[in-house]
């Protein structure tokens, strides 16, 4: 219970934070960054107390008459999940502190980063899928700010759009399958899915469940064809993009499929569609990346293969694999954390991210450089470091899977590639040739120091894998499974075919490195070839369709005319309700007639006659009152129908109305006919539909005898539960308060703009200045 306050108190962390900073000044990045700090250091205590079930429930009462309730989970998935999030945020925290230092947003940057961080562990930790859900969009809302950061420059405000339509359209893809399951077990409780997976592999509604949830999750995870928002992501500053885009959000979406495990997994349209996603991710994320030419281009394309690695390794839906994954997770997180922070520890000293032009950095930014080297070790997969360890997995988990060859051939690709960036980001750039001569600023500690953390976390725990094994991924591995899972990991197998094969990926990725002044300029002309059939530019074709198409339709639809509003209007309910008449009733009902009363008849008589002689007059003075011997007559009707209240209320609103009519009649322009006598005939044969499809209506209705319980209970309980005896009144203030208090608000609202507008007064346009001599 107490991690998941800790986890909840960042929310008004996030709103103190601007205020913190007018107190602490300089102080407040490192003040803050013991938040996720104090959650990680609480973490680690809970998973090293345990015995490999740290698993606990947490429900709050939401809405218990919907079946809706807070559940929080921290098993050991979330456990895993969320000591990432805060370990890498408080890190971020301190570095993005020294990076933007000077800069008059910092405060904003620290409000919303402790807003995603707080709802990226509030994702970890749910237990309840529409829990989960809110948590989601939460990411994709703050990210939104945290990528558009630069908002002044439209690349940045573009960049920030894209990553919303896309992660936010995926959010609305997940919650329909998300509800689809729960109509399938009648529950959001995740807990339920987990004992009811055969009820829900067995249903009709699986497959689209399953599809749509994938989808979600491919979206945020930036998986092929969604992968482009990722690297145009990169316009954010690059704490942002190192929390956002190697650690936490992107992993949300692996992290869902994780959980969607038990519920999914075995379904052969699972493993195909994962494994074929995830292998194209790979392919597109590598290849891609060799072309790019900006660090945080090329770690962005790398996160986007590396993302694909673990989207395949869950579709292939052994244990060994699901393990693969999870230490991956892990181990992808340390290094490429690492990265994108000496990434821009280098363009915040030197001003620049060009790797073709970076070199001999060694010197100046020697601390950095460690942090770097160690990352790029892990990246490429040397030992000791836990990279090594992680593909090692990998090779053994696709030499064993169904279609062994293509999948590890696939992976092969990736590694290489990765080896290949590990080379140019760890070593070309400090240790390269260069023919520009770069005056680097001072090695700032708030700037070099998280990334060598994190690079040596990756070392200490290659070296202690077997640790990290049993306490972080074995917990993990049981919530993904559902039952313990006996074996432990070691860094060290022997002279193996894994071993083998990560020799191979070292010896291309080394030749790639040697050739590499051949091989990116010609990815990069190839697929700049292809971009115009890339999935970005459908990405922007949607979107330029969308704004014609919403320009096109405004300008029938919304143009201003009020007439043209009503008939839309009156067309859309005709053709609606003719077609669920023609449709759905075999025949039409005819109601019992009753004779209408003499004063029936009289009154009916009024209303009509009232009715066409407005349409027919020339006198603004007779038309209200043409308009007002209507509404009385209705209000007589209602009276004599015995109600009342609608007479009384019927009575004050037509006595104001034509008050109102009567004192504005005088401030209006002379009346004059602007319509033609074809525009007026077309007007009365609209009119008539209208009036029609509401006497058929009518006739429905009454032909239908209601069988409604709320009369009952209204009339039962107006007294008894709201010491009413007036029902109509009851029902107003009391049984639909809310709805009555919402309409009040709406009407003083409206009342304070239109008192604000008899209170305006123009002013008088100043004349114009003449011009000097010299300005003319």
């Amino acid at each position: 219970m107490s991690l998941v306050i800790t986890i909840l108190c960042g929310f008004p962390a996030a709103i103190a934070a601007p205020y913190l900073f007018r107190h602490l000044r300089s102080r407040t990045g490192l003040v803050l960054a013991l938040f996720p700090l104090y959650i990680f250091i609480q973490i680690i205590g809970k998973l090293l107390g345990s015995t490999q079930n740290p698993e606990t429930f947490i429900s709050i009462p939401w809405a218990p008459s919907f079946g809706l309730w807070l559940t929080f989970q921290t098993d050991g998935l979330a456990l895993l999940m969320a000591s990432v999030v805060s370990g890498i945020g408080a890190l971020v925290i301190w570095y993005g502190g020294e990076y933007l230092k000077g800069d008059s947003r910092l405060p904003r940057f620290y409000s919303l980063i402790i807003l995603f961080m707080t709802s990226m562990l509030g994702l970890s930790v749910s237990g309840n899928a529409l829990l989960l859900f809110i948590f989601w969009e939460l990411t994709s809302i703050s990210s939104f700010f945290l990528i558009g950061f630069d908002h002044h420059e439209s690349q940045s405000r573009a960049s920030a759009w894209q990553a919303l339509l896309v992660t936010g359209g995926g959010g609305l893809v997940l919650l329909a399958g998300l509800v689809l399951v729960y109509i399938i077990t009648g529950s959001f409780e995740m807990s339920v899915w987990m004992e009811q997976t055969a009820l829900i592999k067995s249903n009709t509604l699986a497959v689209p469940a399953l599809v749509l949830i994938v989808i979600g999750a491919m979206t945020k995870s930036a998986q092929f064809p969604f992968h482009f928002w990722l690297p145009n992501a990169m316009k954010a500053p690059t704490p942002v993009s190192a929390y956002l885009h190697s650690a936490t959000m992107v992993k949300a979406g692996v992290f869902l499929l994780f959980r969607m495990f038990p519920v999914f997994g075995g379904l052969d349209l699972w493993s195909i569609l994962l494994i074929t996603v995830g292998g194209l991710t790979i392919i597109a994320g590598s290849t891609l990346a060799i072309g790019q030419h900006d660090l945080k281009k090329l770690l962005a394309y790398t996160t986007v293969s590396a993302l694909g690695t673990m989207v395949l390794l869950i579709g292939i839906g052994t244990s060994l694999s699901i393990k693969t994954a999870l230490v991956f997770l892990m181990v992808h997180a340390m290094y490429k954390g690492s990265l994108f922070l000496t990434a821009g520890g280098v363009d915040h000293s030197v001003g620049s991210r060009d790797v073709r032009v970076l070199g001999n950095l060694a010197g100046k930014l020697p601390v950095t450089m460690i942090g770097a080297l160690l990352a790029g070790l892990s990246m490429a997969g040397l030992p000791p470091l836990a990279g090594f360890a992680a593909k090692e997995l990998i090779y053994e988990t696709s030499l064993n899977a169904p279609q062994a060859v293509l999948i590890t051939s696939i992976l092969l690709i990736g590694n290489a590639v990765n080896v290949l960036i590990a080379g140019w980001i760890s070593w070309s750039i400090f240790f390269g040739k260069t023919e520009t001569e770069f005056s680097a600023h001072h090695e700032s500690p708030g700037l070099s120091w998280p990334p060598l953390i994190l690079a040596i976390t990756g070392l200490l725990s290659g070296i202690w894998i077997y640790n990290m094994g049993e306490k972080l991924i074995a917990p993990a591995l049981k919530s993904v499974l559902q039952t313990a899972y006996p074996e432990k990991l070691t860094l060290w197998h022997g002279v193996t075919p894994m071993f083998m094969m990560s020799v191979v990926t070292l010896v291309i990725g080394f030749l790639m490195i040697r050739f590499r002044k051949v091989i990116q300029p010609a990815f990069e002309r190839f697929f700049h070839q292809l971009e115009p059939i890339g999935p970005a530019n459908l990405y922007n074709r949607v979107i330029k369709g969308i704004i014609s198409f919403a320009n096109f339709q405004t300008a029938i639809l919304q143009n201003g005319y009020l007439r043209i509003y009503i008939l839309v209007i009156m067309f859309t309910t005709f053709v609606l309700v003719v077609g669920t008449m023609v449709l759905r009733l075999p025949s039409f009902p005819i109601p019992d007639w009753n004779s209408p009363r003499f004063y029936d008849v009289i009154l009916l008589g009024i209303i009509v006659t009232a009715a066409i002689q407005v349409t027919r007059s020339t006198s603004r003075l007779t038309t209200i009152a043409l308009l007002g011997s209507i509404g009385y007559s209705i209000a007589i009707l209602f009276l004599l129908y015995s109600a009342p209240d609608l007479a009384m209320v019927q009575f004050s609103i037509e006595t104001l109305v034509v008050i109102l009519f009567v004192l504005a009649l005088y401030k209006l322009p002379r009346f004059s006919r602007l319509s033609s006598t074809r525009t007026r005939i077309f007007h009365l044969i609209v009119a008539g539909i209208g009036g029609m499809m509401m006497t058929v209506l009518m006739l429905l209705v009454s032909s239908h005898p209601s069988s409604s319980l709320l009369s009952s209970f209204f009339v039962e309980n107006s007294y008894i539960a709201a010491k009413g005896r007036n029902v109509v009144n009851v029902i107003l203030v009391d049984f639909r308060g809310f709805d009555t208090l919402g309409e009040i608000s709406v009407l003083a609202i409206a009342a304070i703009g239109v008192y604000a507008l008899t209170r305006f007064k123009r002013k008088s346009a100043a004349p114009p200045r003449e011009l000097t001599g010299d300005e003319a």
